[in-house]
């Protein structure tokens, strides 16, 4: 998997976790190893830019994907996966920081972006939360993915609980 990331947001970032659980949310979801994303954290000005351009609405957001090749998982094992580019994700920290601090399972700024990057992911391959079935599915797989992720590292507890509004 090629992914670049790039920290524009000021603040400290471990980029390699968001690699590793990146490149973990692409290998579990059965995505060609040649394709490629872009990871890029920005600070609040910045998203509240992007939120209001592509979203129409004010303030600043945790996480926004912006799709490219539209890619999706193979339908059934056998199925090569299709190769391309999958797009961008941007994150952003400052909210991310807020948002974990003020969770129910309170975490750190470093586990919200773990959790948004997966989520940011999901929404790369037409993932959606609007609907009540969508948003159980989407979030059962992003519970799924990160707490495969933090097991494979030896980290205690389960994954944070979903705070995202994106």
């Amino acid at each position: 998997m090629s992914i670049d990331v790039n920290n524009e947001s000021g603040r400290a970032v471990d980029e390699q976790a968001l690699l590793d659980i990146c490149r973990y949310a692409l290998t579990r979801m059965r995505i060609h190893p040649l394709s490629e994303l872009s990871l890029i954290a920005v600070d609040a000005d910045a998203m509240e830019q992007l939120h209001l351009q592509w979203m129409d609405l004010p303030g600043p957001t945790d996480v926004m994907s912006f799709p490219m090749d539209e890619l999706r998982p193979p339908a059934r094992d056998e199925e090569e996966p299709p190769q391309g580019l999958l797009g961008d994700i941007v994150l952003c920290p400052e909210v991310a920081e807020r948002q974990g601090a003020e969770a129910p399972t309170k975490h750190t700024t470093d586990e919200e972006l773990q959790l948004l990057t997966v989520h940011g992911v999901l929404h790369l391959l037409g993932y959606d939360h609007e609907e009540p079935g969508e948003r159980a599915e989407m979030f059962g797989l992003q519970a799924a993915i990160v707490d495969g992720w933090r097991a494979e590292r030896g980290l205690e507890g389960p994954s944070p609980a979903p705070t995202t509004t994106s």
